[in-house]
C-alpha cells in the first residue's frame, strides 16, 4: 500500500496486538456492547441518538470509557484511559491524543460481530460510525465511512463459498474485505481514496484477518487484467450534479458508474464466479428500467436484479443534501444545491432512481437468464445461500424442457406454508396462496391444481405421476393438465417453492 502524505494524522498499525487485546479484555464488543447498554439505548445508537448510551456509560469501568471515547467521540480522563488501554502506545500510533488531562480518540473503532460470532473492529474517521454511518455531514471530501445499512446489506447477499480469489472495489473502511478473508485465499481491496486503504489495512489489523493486497485507484484500472473467483463492491453509486464527495459521488453522469462496473465486471470474472453490487439507477421517461438495466449486463453471465425501493426525484435530492448537511446551510445555498439536482435530473429525463442489488454469475451460458425484478418487502438476511440457490435453478429451468420438467422429481421447499383466502364462513377459499417464512420471503398465488401439486410434492413421484394423479381427482384429461400446467411449475421453481431432487 502507499504510504503517501494522504495517511498523515492517521493511526499507524505498528502495535494492534496489543490494543485489539485491550478491547477484548474491556469486552468492547457487539454482544459486550449491548449487554452494556441494554437494548433500548443499542437501539438509540443506530438511530445517532448518543444521549442513552451517554447515560448508561456513566459507571466509570473500562467499557464505559472505551465505549465514550471511541464510539460517542467524547474526551476520557487520563487514567481512565490508561486503565482501560496500553496508552502511551495508543499515543505514540495515533489512535489518541492527549489534551491537558484528557484523551480524545482520532478515528472512530466500532466492534462489528462477524458471521460465525468473530469479534471484529471497524475503523472510520470520527462521527462516520455512529448512527451505522448515517452521513457524512461536515466532512471533507475524502472522509472515510464506518459501518452502514448498505455495507450490512452487502455484506448478507454475497455467495460465501470458498474462493481462491475476492476483489473488493470501493474498500472504503474495509467491511467487505474482512468478510472476504475469511472464504478467499487471496483478497484485493482497491479504492480511489489512500485514506480509505490505510483504514482498510487497520480494520483487517485489529481485527485479527489476514492482510489484503491494497490498491489505489478507480474502478477495475488498480487491478489490470486480473480475475477473480468473487467481486463485491459498495461503490459511489449516487446519482448526482459533480463529485463533492468521494464515499458517495462516483464522478461520471447519471448512473454511468454502475453501469461501467457491471458491464466491465464479466470480464474479470472467472468461470462460475460471482460479481455482487450495491446500486443506484435512473428511472428515464419512455424507458422500462428493467430493460435498461438488463443492457447492462455483459456476455456470458447471467444475472439477478433486484430493485429494493424507488424515490422521486425530490425525495432522492433531499435525502443526499441532508447526508451531506446541506440541510443546514445557508437557505439560499441549500436552493441553489437543490436547483442543481433538479437540473440534472430535468436534463436527463430522470422521473425517479431505484435503488437496489445486482449480481451476476459467470455462467458462459448461450441463453443467459436475466430476471430483473421490484422487491420492496423485508427479507432474512444473510441471503448468500438464497443467491446460489436462485442461480442453480435457473441453471435446473434453462437445462429443462417442459418433458423433463414433467419427468423430474420435486420437494416442497421447507418453511413454505400454504394460506386459504376467502370470505369467512365460506365453503371454498376464493384462491389460496404459498408463502416463504425463509430468505426472500415471497408468496404466489396459485389455483387449486398449483396447492395440490406442491402439497404433494415430496421427491417420491415425478411432476407427470402427480398430475396424472390430481387429473384423475378433478375429472380432467391428464393430457390437457400435463400441457397447461408446465408454465405453473417453472414459476414455482423459478421462486424456490419447490426444489428439484434426484428420485
Amino acid at each position: 500500500m502507499s504510504t503517501n502524505s494522504s495517511a498523515a494524522g492517521l493511526p499507524s498499525p505498528d502495535r494492534l496486538n496489543r490494543l485489539r487485546e485491550a478491547l477484548l479484555a474491556a469486552a468492547f464488543t457487539a454482544d459486550g456492547l449491548l449487554e452494556l447498554l441494554g437494548a433500548p439505548a443499542y437501539a438509540a445508537l443506530a438511530r445517532s441518538e448518543t444521549v442513552p448510551a451517554l447515560r448508561a456509560t456513566r459507571g466509570g469501568g473500562a467499557l464505559d470509557t472505551l465505549v465514550r471515547l471511541f464510539l460517542l467521540q467524547r474526551p476520557v480522563p487520563y487514567e481512565r484511559a490508561q486503565a482501560a488501554l496500553p496508552l502511551e502506545e495508543c499515543l505514540a500510533d495515533g489512535w489518541v491524543v492527549r489534551d491537558g488531562d484528557e484523551v480524545r480518540a482520532t478515528v472512530d473503532v466500532r466492534p462489528y460481530g462477524g458471521p460465525e460470532g468473530q469479534d471484529w473492529f471497524i475503523v472510520s474517521d470520527l462521527g462516520c460510525a455512529v448512527g451505522g454511518a448515517g452521513g457524512a455531514s461536515g466532512h471533507g471530501e475524502g472522509v472515510v465511512l464506518g459501518v452502514g445499512g448498505a455495507s450490512t446489506t452487502l455484506a448478507g447477499i454475497t455467495v460465501r463459498t470458498p474462493v481462491s480469489s475476492a476483489l473488493d472495489l470501493g474498500t472504503g473502511s474495509g467491511i467487505q474485505a474482512l468478510h472476504a478473508a475469511q472464504h478467499a485465499t487471496r483478497v484485493t481491496a482497491t479504492d480511489l481514496n489512500p485514506r480509505a486503504l490505510h483504514f482498510a489495512r487497520l480494520t483487517l489489523a485489529l481485527s485479527g484477518a489476514p492482510e489484503a493486497d491494497l490498491r489505489e485507484g478507480s474502478l477495475f484500472e488498480p487491478v489490470g487484467d486480473d480475475t477473480y473467483d468473487l467481486i463485491v463492491s459498495n461503490p459511489p453509486f449516487v446519482i448526482s450534479p459533480g463529485a463533492r464527495l468521494t464515499y458517495r459521488d462516483g464522478g461520471m453522469g447519471g448512473d454511468d458508474l454502475c453501469r461501467t462496473l457491471v458491464q466491465q465486471a464479466g470480464e474479470r470474472l472467472n468461470d462460475g464466479g460471482y460479481a455482487h453490487f450495491l446500486a443506484n439507477w435512473q428511472h428515464v421517461e419512455g424507458e422500462e428500467w428493467q430493460e435498461r438495466l438488463r443492457s447492462w449486463v455483459p456476455r456470458g453471465c447471467d444475472a439477478w436484479i433486484v430493485q429494493r425501493e424507488v424515490q422521486d426525484v425530490t425525495q432522492y435530492a433531499e435525502l443526499w443534501l441532508r447526508d451531506s448537511g446541506d440541510h443546514r446551510s445557508d437557505p439560499a445555498e441549500y436552493a441553489a444545491r437543490y436547483d442543481a439536482w433538479l437540473d440534472e435530473f430535468e436534463a436527463r429525463r430522470t422521473k425517479a432512481v431505484g435503488f437496489g442489488w445486482i449480481t451476476l454469475r459467470k455462467s458462459g451460458a448461450a441463453r443467459p437468464s436475466i430476471v430483473a425484478e421490484e422487491w420492496p418487502h423485508p427479507v432474512e438476511q444473510p441471503l448468500g445461500e438464497s443467491v446460489q440457490g436462485h442461480f442453480a435453478r435457473q441453471d435446473y429451468l434453462r437445462t429443462h424442457d417442459d418433458a423433463a420438467l414433467l419427468a423430474g422429481h420435486f420437494r416442497l421447499a421447507a418453511e413454505v406454508v400454504q394460506e386459504q383466502v376467502g370470505l369467512p364462513g365460506a365453503e371454498d377459499p376464493e384462491h389460496v396462496v404459498l408463502r416463504q417464512n425463509r430468505g426472500m420471503r415471497r408468496a404466489t398465488k396459485v389455483d387449486t391444481v398449483g396447492a395440490g401439486f406442491a402439497g404433494v410434492c415430496d421427491g417420491t413421484l415425478s411432476a407427470g405421476r402427480i398430475l396424472d394423479a390430481i387429473a384423475q381427482l378433478i375429472d380432467e384429461d391428464p393430457v390437457v393438465l400435463r400441457d397447461r400446467t408446465p408454465q405453473a411449475v417453472r414459476l414455482l421453481v423459478g421462486e424456490g417453492f419447490l426444489e428439484p431432487v434426484r428420485p
